[in-house]
This record gives structure tokens, C-alpha cells and sequence, in this order.
């Protein structure tokens, strides 16, 4: 078994933006299948063009927040530390900024995210204002001629509104040499007038080849157990290229549940109620809360590639078969249309910590409505 590193054996509270048994973003040696954005980061740094805020957008887990700490430390560091100028965040291994920002200590860096409640034992729903409120004390400490300073938001999409409309104060009125990096899997959520304010960088989902990469780098820094090559296989094909979702896929029985869900898809236009009562049960308890969130992103990608299947006849095998089978031409408005009403309710149901059991019967009695129809 691999050994933890020192830094997360010590780690005294709960991070929001760190996968648990895991070393941290900030931590991770390695960012793997970002060169271009990488290159275009290390240039505008090079050219002495850098813009006050950039919005680092693309799906969880595929290492917007690792490459957001790159870019952070080579800022940090000094520049004879740099590599910037062959298109690399890369900076000395004797860094004295690197190190300090894998600790949080650098006093040129703020990090904004969802705090941990230590009287309710669970992280805050969203970023509140009073966290982005930091920002005043930060910003009214100046630093060294020629420094920059750094403020990352990770994830912006947590933040609530009082704190959004707090953190475009300061992004329309940014100190010289800040920089403000915004990681955000839905830029769609935030405030228009920030993403105005920001430079986007489109991140894309890791290749097959660089998401073993870094599967193998996360769990080489980890206290967890790496599956077994053909397991790997598998969680690889369906964790669409993101590092975090193959781990949760791994420690949360992902294949199982997915093969449930393909059970039930199968089935159609018939739902077999027994099995769904017991998968409710299974899955809707709070000890279960990480098997839910799973389930439910595996069920929404399912019925996506089959409505995308029914529309193009293009897609695998399975779910060209169901697409063909289940879904009419007349009805794909209706069935693009459920699936927006799903993913929004399921979002809400998290939100409003809603019964979840009900919500996996109800979400299974209309697909099996649509298919009748």
C-alpha cells in the first residue's frame, strides 16, 4: 500500500476542493494533458501580458485547479526560478514560493472556497460572502515592488450571490501585479459581468493516455489501493477523462452501479420495481450520499447517449439498439426535454438536502412514462 503524503497526514481541517485519501491540487508534481493552456499561461507571462483574471473553465476533475496552483507558484516564484520562457509553469525544485504554496503559507496567495462548519461537521453549501470578504484584508496588505499577488476561487461556482457580486468589486477594480484565477466546471452559472472580467481558458477532458497518467500519479500519493488492470480498463471508459470521477468511480463500486443501470435501461419500456425499491434503499441513505451523487451522473450520461443515439444513430452499439427502440422522432424534443427536467431536479434535490430515496423512483417512473409513450 502506497504511503499518504506527510502534508496530507497533518492536514487539520477538511478541505472542500480536496478528494479525501488524496494529495491536494496544490500538491500534485505533475499536470498532464494541459500543454496548450499551459504554454498560453507560461507566454503571457513571458510577454509581461498578463491578464488580471482568468476563468479556468472545463468538466471536474481534469486538473483546472492542479494547473491554477502551477500557474500560482511560477507567478510566486522568483523569476530566475522560472521556465516560462520555453512555454513550461515548471519552477526550481529549490523554490521557496512552491513550497510555501503547497502549505498555504505564501502571503502572496488567498484561496476562496467553501469552508468547513467544524460545530455541523460538513462544509458550507456555498462560498459565503463573509469568506470572499477576506479579499479586504488581503488586498490591504501590499506587497514586495514587483511581486504578484494571487487569489484563487476554487470552485467559482460555488460561490453564493452576495459573494459573487463581493468578488466583481474587486475584479473590476484589480491592485497592479493581481492576478485572480476562477476554476468553474459551469461557467454558464456565473455572473455575466465576471465572466466578462475574466480571460477564459477552455480546459478539455483528459485523452486515455494522459488519464492513466495521472490516475497513476494520484494514487502513487495516496493511501488507496490502485484497481487492477482490467478494472482500470473499465473505470477508464467511463470516467470521460477526468481524474476524479475514475477515483470515486473506483471507491464507490461505479462498474456495479453501472451495470445496475444498464439493467434497468435494458428493461425498457418496463421498469422491474422490485430491484429499483432495493436500489432506492441502497443508494438513499446519507451514508451513501457518494454512491448517489454517482449513480446519478452515470444514469444522466446513459440516457444522454441514448437520446444522442436515437437522434444521430450514431453512438455504441447498446445504446444505438435502446435509442432505436425506445425513443421515436417525434418524441425527442419530449426526451431532451426530461433530461434538462432531471438533471435540474437533481440538483435542487442536493441542494435542498430533499428525500433522495423518492427522487430515484420518481426520476425511474417517468423514463419508464416516456417509454410507453
Amino acid at each position: 500500500m502506497a504511503r499518504a503524503p506527510a502534508l496530507q497526514d497533518i492536514e487539520a481541517v477538511p478541505e472542500s476542493d480536496r478528494l479525501e485519501g488524496f494529495a491536494h491540487p496544490r500538491e500534485t508534481k505533475q499536470c498532464f494533458g494541459h500543454e496548450s493552456a499551459e504554454r498560453e499561461l507560461a507566454g503571457a507571462l513571458n510577454r509581461g501580458q498578463v491578464h488580471h483574471a482568468w476563468l479556468l473553465t472545463g468538466p471536474p476533475g481534469i486538473g483546472k485547479a492542479t494547473l491554477a496552483y502551477r500557474f500560482a507558484k511560477c507567478l510566486l516564484a522568483a523569476p530566475q526560478e522560472r521556465r516560462v520562457d520555453s512555454g513550461s509553469l515548471e519552477v526550481a525544485a529549490s523554490s521557496q514560493a512552491s513550497r510555501q504554496v503547497q502549505v498555504l503559507s505564501h502571503p502572496g496567495l488567498l484561496v476562496l472556497r467553501r469552508p468547513y462548519d467544524l460545530k455541523a461537521k460538513r462544509f458550507t453549501a456555498s462560498i459565503p460572502v463573509d469568506e470572499v470578504r477576506r479579499l479586504r484584508s488581503f488586498l490591504g496588505h501590499r506587497a514586495a515592488e514587483g511581486n504578484w499577488r494571487v487569489v484563487i476561487v476554487d470552485s467559482a461556482d460555488d460561490l453564493n450571490i452576495n459573494a459573487a457580486n463581493a468578488l466583481l468589486k474587486s475584479l473590476e477594480e484589480p491592485p497592479r501585479r493581481m492576478v485572480f484565477l476562477l476554476v468553474s466546471a459551469e461557467p454558464g452559472r456565473l455572473l455575466n459581468t465576471i465572466r466578462s472580467r475574466c480571460r477564459r481558458l477552455d480546459i478539455g477532458a483528459l485523452q486515455r493516455k494522459e488519464l492513466m497518467a495521472a490516475v497513476e500519479q494520484a494514487y502513487a500519493g495516496s493511501d488507496e489501493d490502485p484497481p487492477a488492470d482490467d478494472i482500470a480498463g473499465r473505470l477508464a471508459q467511463l470516467a470521460q477523462g477526468s481524474v476524479r470521477r475514475f477515483i470515486a468511480l473506483h471507491s464507490a463500486g461505479g462498474i456495479e452501479i453501472h451495470e445496475k443501470i444498464g439493467k434497468v435501461f435494458s428493461r425498457l419500456p418496463a421498469v422491474d420495481w422490485g430491484s429499483a425499491h432495493d436500489l432506492a434503499e441502497s443508494l438513499g441513505g446519507a451514508a451513501a450520499s457518494e454512491r448517489y451523487t454517482l449513480y446519478q451522473e452515470l444514469l444522466f450520461d446513459e440516457l444522454a447517449r441514448i437520446i444522442k443515439a436515437a437522434a444521430t444513430g450514431l453512438g455504441g452499439e447498446v445504446a444505438v439498439e435502446l435509442g432505436g427502440r425506445l425513443i421515436r422522432p417525434d418524441r425527442l424534443a419530449s426526451w431532451a426535454a426530461l433530461w434538462e427536467t432531471l438533471v435540474r431536479e437533481e440538483a435542487e434535490t442536493r441542494a435542498l438536502n430533499l428525500d433522495r430515496k423518492a427522487f430515484i423512483l420518481g426520476t425511474l417512473q417517468r423514463i419508464e412514462a416516456a417509454a410507453r409513450h
